[in-house]
């Protein structure tokens, strides 16, 4: 420990700085690990922090000076992780200074810090750091959640998903935070349906959390693409599990996760209809420039409804609302809060391996979804818009269980469904479109211009979308005939028509 509170309610003033280490290409960062030399009022100490997602470790070894001496690294697991790394490469990437007031609370079971400072980039530039940090000593980790919240209720705070390190690397790369795509969860052959979960539901959680920086950074529409992503699997995950769950448990995480969906889809909707609807056409367009200024004029007035959504998805997560909610839903997930029920044939489940749950789980989204598209050539667009849904829920389901199957099947039967899916996913965005029209702040003399131009865009792509409706016929035909690859040889096919 960097500091030590010799007893409950005394507080430590401390202050740090550290120079953290990396290869010029980045050979640590690679693996996940990070290197640094804090200089402390005790001395100076190297530290090795490391995880892969499946294991995590963090060594601390006493050093003279302000370089990294890797001589001292005798552990086996940190050996691991600097094997082959020449030490004469390792180059200063970042600093961080700062005053940290620690105290020990609750009888020194839960160490609460007080960090103020900065890092510092290797050209001087500057990221402050104001921060809280929590760490358990003691007790149970709910102790800790109620706690932040406590904290929470007196004053805003901002949960921050990165470390000073990562947010160190970014600065020192003149990086803005990036979007972060979904991973894939790994599971072991006595992985039981409630590590499962925990697994899916944190990996869901953390996807959405993850892009949240870049949300409120404002400058990458795919940030709030991939937090809606991350929002949208774990909405999947809780329906999919749903009868495992206390019914006054799914009520309470379905109410604020549509809240957060509703909070972030329309920013979304207007990205989408600038990138993908409005700009290829005023493209085409360029050659007849009454219509091509239209639609220009039309993205204008688009831009300034993406900067509004945008203003309010960001003050929505910045809100004592969405904080409580991480900070419950986390303490949920650690505690496993879904085992908070009476013992029951159902219930029981919850500890029978995965791979018993997780066939018969994306047996009854591929049926729910083949009923939704029955006599799919004759479906209207509402329809159509629930089975595009059904196949998403179906999608995130098989991407969820991956890991228990054979991925030379398991890709291609995403990718079959994942084009699939896309198309209808196009109409939806087509339609969307036309309930963006009225949401257009426009003076009078222009309404006739925009309507005009959305007109364009709307007739377009629903020409396009024509066009393709016979592929679209035959490309469910081909899901619809298709032999899910979870079913087992002798175990029947039980799928309706």
């Amino acid at each position: 420990m960097v500091v030590v509170c010799r007893r409950s309610g005394e507080v430590v003033v401390s202050p740090l700085h550290a120079i953290y280490y990396d290869t010029p290409d980045r050979q640590l960062l690679a693996q996940r690990a990070v290197l640094r030399v804090r200089r402390t009022p005790s001395g100076q100490v190297q530290t090795l922090k490391a995880g892969n997602g499946l294991s995590r470790g963090e060594w601390e070894w006493p050093v003279t000076g302000s370089v990294p001496d890797l001589t001292v690294i005798a552990e086996a697991g940190a050996q691991a992780v600097i094997a082959g790394l020449d030490a004469a490469l390792l180059v200063p990437m970042f600093e961080t200074r700062f005053e940290r007031r620690a105290v020990l609370l609750d009888q020194g079971a839960i160490e609460l810090a007080v960090d103020r400072g900065e890092i510092i980039g290797p050209d001087g530039s500057i990221a402050p750091i104001s921060e809280i940090e929590l760490e358990l000593k003691a007790g149970e980790s709910a102790d800790l959640y109620r706690l932040a919240q406590a904290l929470a209720d007196s004053v805003p705070l901002w949960i921050e998903p990165r470390s000073k390190a990562a947010r160190g690397f970014a600065l020192a790369a003149h990086e803005p935070p990036g979007p972060v795509k979904a991973q894939r969860i790994p599971f072991g052959p006595a992985t039981t349906v409630d590590s499962a979960m925990a697994a899916i539901l944190g990996a869901c959680f953390g996807q959405f959390t993850a892009n949240l920086p870049c949300v409120l950074a404002g400058d990458d529409p795919e940030g709030i693409h991939q937090a809606r992503v991350g929002l949208r699997r774990l909405r999947s995950a809780l329906s999919l599990f749903r009868s495992l769950l206390p019914q006054t448990q799914t009520a309470w995480l379905g109410c604020e996760t549509r809240w957060l969906a509703g909070i972030l889809g329309p920013a979304r909707d207007w990205d989408v209809f600038l990138s993908e609807l409005a700009a290829p056409v005023r493209e085409a367009f360029i050659v007849h420039p009454e219509l091509h200024a239209d639609l220009t004029m039309l993205e204008e007035a688009a831009l300034a409804q993406r900067h509004l959504a945008g203003e309010v998805a960001r003050e929505a997560l910045l809100s004592p609302r969405h904080t409580a909610f991480q900070l419950q839903f986390g303490e949920w997930l650690e505690s496993r809060g879904w085992r908070a029920q009476p013992v029951t044939p159902v219930s029981a489940r919850l500890f029978r391996p995965l791979e018993e749950l997780a066939g018969p789980l994306l047996d009854r989204r591929h049926r729910k979804a083949r009923r939704t598209g029955a006599h799919f050539a004759e479906l209207p667009y509402p329809l159509r818009h629930l089975l595009r849904i059904a196949l998403k829920k179906l999608r995130y389901a098989v991407d969820f269980f991956r890991a228990r199957y054979d991925e030379r099947q398991v890709g291609p039967y995403l990718e079959q469904l994942g084009a699939f899916q896309d198309t209808l996913g196009h109409l939806n965005d087509v339609a969307t479109a036309a309930r963006l029209v009225p949401k257009l702040d426009c003076a009078p003399a222009t309404a006739a211009s925009l309507e005009r131009a959305m007109g364009i865009v709307i007739g377009w792509h629903g020409r396009a979308l024509a066009l393709r409706e016979r592929q679209l016929i035959a490309e469910w035909e081909e899901f619809r005939s298709a032999k899910p690859f979870w079913v087992r040889p002798g175990h029947g096919d039980r799928r309706s028509t």
